[in-house]
């Protein structure tokens, strides 16, 4: 069986608008969301081999942020990640090495959102429609799958076992 975390990057900020938007850091909500994410993932006892994450700033300080929460064997920065469609993000999710049973994405809207539209098979109603309605900021779906290698993985093929967004936790603070 594998298993599925997508996450989008935290709030960023448009302050600056001299920067170029790869370069584009947090704001104030995104450094306060991320780490609470973070904590979402340590009590799904989610603790992924690899992270595939995009290289732009946001996602980088995202990473950053929760890893006092998860703790990763491997991370990998993927220019593949950046600002890239569903399709892009699910080809290189089946391009996987063998072995890494648990993966953490860490991406962009509107590829993020669509790639957990594009696994989802089953799971609850109702985070299913939340789902479908939108992938907020630092937003976090987790899926498993019955496959047990990732270039066997198969659209619809996932079970949405969680789907958490900062405004969630705050909710239940």
């Amino acid at each position: 069986m594998l298993s599925l975390a997508l996450l989008r990057h935290a709030k960023s900020s448009w302050d600056a608008t001299d920067i170029d938007d790869f370069d584009r850091p947090l704001n104030d909500r995104g450094r306060s969301a991320a780490p609470v994410m973070g904590e979402a993932l340590k009590e799904l006892n989610f603790v992924p081999d690899i992270v595939l994450c995009s290289p732009a700033k946001r996602t980088r300080e995202t990473l950053s942020l929760i890893t006092s929460a998860v703790k990763a064997a491997e991370v990998t920065f993927d220019e593949q990640l950046y600002l890239t469609s569903q399709e892009m993000l699910y080809g290189r999710l089946k391009s996987t090495p063998v072995g890494r049973k648990r993966v953490l994405m860490i991406g962009h809207n509107p590829g993020m959102h669509g790639l957990a539209l594009f696994l989802t098979g089953t799971g609850d109603v109702k985070s299913i429609s939340r789902l479908e309605d939108k992938f907020p900021t630092a937003s976090l779906a987790v899926f498993t799958f019955p496959q047990t290698a990732w270039q066997d993985l198969l659209p619809a093929s996932g079970h949405l076992e969680a789907f958490i967004t900062p405004r969630d936790r705050a909710a239940n603070a």
